[in-house]
């Protein structure tokens, strides 16, 4: 995750976290005045000043203090147009400056971690800068990348590498690290990159530690499980014609949502065991595209980080949305 944020700033503040393809946002969520739309990864605030430069109002949501802190001052000159709430984006119903039942024009949601998160090393998300093994987004994660590296059972942690991460060492970093644990507990990103470094050895660029630390980011953060209630959370806001935008990073991240927007805008369903197709209960979306949009050559060229960016895009439609 992570656009030209110093560009469009409203102050000269120090850069926090770049969004990828504002373009394509821009377009598709095609924010008007008077729009209500919910931002709910808020980040640095780079989407959400889009939307309010078209004079829409924006309910800001982000887990993160620091990212609520530094969008509330950057955002500061719309004055009311932009209210921003710490909660988990799966929480985004709670907002305050939602009336009961009052429903949205659009939901952004930008997934994984922000460039603030990775390139601050105090927060323990990258390899590349040592710092405390944390990795928390916010004050709602229960444990510490610390705690689950030292404190998981051994089957816990080979599925987690194994299903969150998609290594094909995850076998051999499970055994590396719990290996090692049992010596000396793990309580620095350094630490636990050169562990695995040393002990596979480096080949090519990508270094072997990447996909560890991807899979127990997401397990702390329980990213998987937030994604599924955010989406449910997110159609159930939006008003008829409302606009749900979702960029993924990850290859599970893309297939949830995926799988997602196509059930929800299938109007029949059908399984093998029955005799004819049934009217799909849940048949609450429209896909005015279907496959996901990547970056332009431009895009990639000034920002890096935006290579594995994919977004996809859904409308609500006229039928009543009905909770389990």
């Amino acid at each position: 995750m992570a656009g030209r944020e110093e560009e469009q700033g409203t102050a000269p503040f120090p850069p926090y976290h770049r969004p990828v393809l504002p373009d394509e946002v821009d377009f598709w969520m095609d924010a008007k005045p008077d729009d209500l739309i919910i931002d709910g990864t808020l980040g640095g605030g780079g989407h959400s000043e889009m939307f309010l430069r078209k004079s829409a109002t924006v309910l800001g949501v982000d887990r993160d203090p620091q990212a609520i802190e530094y969008a509330a001052d950057r955002l500061r000159p719309f004055g009311t147009s932009f209210r921003p709430f710490l909660a988990n984006y799966s929480e985004m119903r709670q907002h305050p400056g939602l009336a009961d039942g009052q429903l949205v024009d659009g939901v952004l949601l930008d997934l994984g971690v922000s460039s603030h998160q990775i390139d601050t090393a105090e927060r323990g998300f990258s390899f590349q800068k040592d710092g405390p093994l944390d990795m928390r987004m916010g004050p709602d994660a229960a444990l510490s990348a610390e705690q689950f590296v030292n404190e998981a059972s051994e089957d816990e942690l080979l599925r987690v590498l194994r299903d969150f991460g998609e290594d094909p060492q995850a076998r051999r970093i499970c055994r590396i690290i719990v290996d090692r644990r049992k010596k000396k507990p793990f309580a620095r990103t350094g630490d636990l990159a050169s562990c695995i470094e040393q002990a596979l050895g480096r080949h090519g660029r990508i270094h072997p530690a990447t996909r560890t630390f991807q899979a127990i980011r997401m397990r702390v953060n329980q990213e998987l499980d937030m994604l599924t209630k955010a989406l449910v959370e997110a159609t159930a806001c939006l008003k008829p014609n409302g606009r749900l935008l979702v960029i993924t990073f990850h290859s599970l991240e893309d297939k949830i949502a995926k799988h997602f927007f196509q059930h929800h805008a299938k109007p029949m369903i059908d399984d093998p065991t029955w005799p004819a197709p049934r009217e799909n209960p849940e048949y609450y979306l429209t896909l005015p595209v279907r496959k996901a949009i990547g970056p332009g050559q431009k895009e990639l060229s000034t920002n890096p980080r935006s290579r594995s960016a994919k977004l996809r895009v859904a409308m609500r439609n006229n039928r009543p949305f009905v909770t389990s």
